[in-house]
């Protein structure tokens, strides 16, 4: 006969939960700020560099938002709500420096490294703030923080000199 064992979650833990919603929330709302203000810049950029930086655009776009779902996926995992709506995001995203129209590739790669940087910030807070709350959650905020990295590398290396 087997003996049935409980599993203890975090899910099941308050405070993680509220601890993961403080640091994880204004990361997802900065990654769908970018996923928007990025598709913006997508469709404005100009100059030589154009298709590079148009292709790579459409990348980082992809990855903000499924950075932005693993996320809010882990607050709802935990049984918290996220509000991501419009308005909440534009809030967000209010302070970004990507342009509204059509500019010189080297310029908006500029603005979206901006825009990263913002985000960076956020998750460096998270990765801190979880360290000794909830490693899952702060292995989430590592993984956002690698990936975000990776993809402003990119952009940083069609402005180098």
């Amino acid at each position: 006969m087997s003996k049935a064992h409980t599993v203890s979650t975090t899910a099941s833990d308050p405070t993680v939960a509220a601890a993961a919603a403080q640091f994880l929330s204004p990361v997802v709302l900065g990654l769908q700020a970018l996923t928007v203000n990025g598709k913006q810049a997508h469709w404005h950029v100009r100059g030589a560099n154009f298709v590079g930086v148009h292709e790579l655009l459409d990348t980082i776009v992809a990855h903000a938002g499924d950075f932005a779902d693993t996320a809010a996926e882990r607050i709802v995992a935990l049984g918290l709500p996220i509000d991501a709506r419009i308005s909440a995001v534009a809030a967000k995203g209010a302070a970004t420096a990507v342009p509204a129209g059509f500019t010189q590739s080297d310029e908006l790669v500029r603005a979206v490294i901006a825009d990263i940087d913002a985000i960076l910030v956020d998750t460096k807070s998270a990765i801190d703030g979880l360290d000794e709350v909830d490693l899952t959650s702060q292995d989430v905020a590592i993984e956002i923080m690698r990936g975000l990295e990776k993809d402003r590398w990119f952009l940083v290396s069609h402005i180098a000199a």
